[in-house]
């Protein structure tokens, strides 16, 4: 039976420029490797030493990429190693097979949303009744699933934050601030129930994973055995369980080091 991996993708194993958090010489820097374009300029990163393990990776395990991303944006992506057989998209809400969506898993997703939360319109129209256009640079929704705002995180009260975490929990809806994004999601709209359906369908005897924001809390504790960097929100509020281990790096050698544990784990 497989060994399954199951990781998020941005901060936890690619990284844009601005969050490398490379802190050393130059010169001692590591060698990175391009692995995201958009609008014909570099956009996300590893290292060229991750970039090998995940290919290795790829080869021994079944590495399923788990992302809040949308299709179009996961796509972007071009990932070491074989092609996946399985990635999750949308925070769970699409399951690709061999790179085309599951329309039946999506189809159980949004039932399921549509008999326990509130609608998406009515959470996007409280973020832009209630938000800032001082402090909102984008507002967008995602596959019909979940909004977000891009925000100058200088100016963003924190106040704010907290209200909203208030009012959308009251609706079935949760809220994960992530850099400059401000994600409100439906709480069913999980990573876990996604990888529980690739465990399902595969027969995986063990389940690895990683993940960095409030967002992959749920998709670590699904897991066996689980890994989070040294940085962003579950490291932030200093959030652990027995089986998920904190490591100190932090940026893209936390990617490196955590490439370099699933491929230890899976044996």
């Amino acid at each position: 039976m497989p060994v399954l991996v199951a990781s998020d993708l941005d901060r936890t194993l690619i990284y844009s420029a601005a969050a490398l958090h490379l802190s050393g010489p130059d010169e001692d820097a590591p060698r990175l490797l391009c692995v995201e374009v958009y609008d014909s300029k570099p956009l996300s990163y590893m290292t060229e030493t991750a970039a090998g393990l995940l290919a290795e990776l790829g080869e021994t395990a079944l590495f399923v990429p788990t992302t809040t991303r949308t299709r179009a944006q996961y796509r972007r992506i071009s990932l070491p190693g074989p092609p996946p057989k399985y990635a999750i998209c949308a925070n769970g809400g699409h399951l690709l097979v061999d790179g085309e969506p599951d329309a039946d898993w999506h189809a159980q997703v949004t039932a399921r949303l549509a008999d326990e939360c509130a609608p998406l319109a009515e959470v996007r129209e409280h973020l832009l009744r209630t938000a800032d256009p001082v402090w909102v640079r984008k507002q967008r929704t995602a596959e019909d699933l979940f909004a977000y705002l891009v925000l100058d995180r200088d100016l963003l009260p924190g106040e704010w934050v907290k209200e909203l975490a208030v009012w959308a929990g009251e609706r079935g809806w949760t809220v994960s601030l992530q850099g400059r994004k401000l994600y409100a999601v439906p709480v069913p709209l999980t990573k876990s129930a996604a990888v529980r359906e690739v465990v399902r369908r595969t027969g995986a005897a063990l389940t690895l994973a990683a993940g960095d924001s409030l967002l992959d809390a749920d998709l670590l504790l699904a897991a066996d055995r689980g890994w989070r960097p040294g940085h962003g929100e579950l490291a932030d509020s200093g959030w652990t369980v027995p089986a998920v281990e904190a490591l100190p790096e932090r940026g893209v050698l936390a990617g490196e080091r955590i490439t370099r544990e699933f491929l230890r784990a899976a044996g």
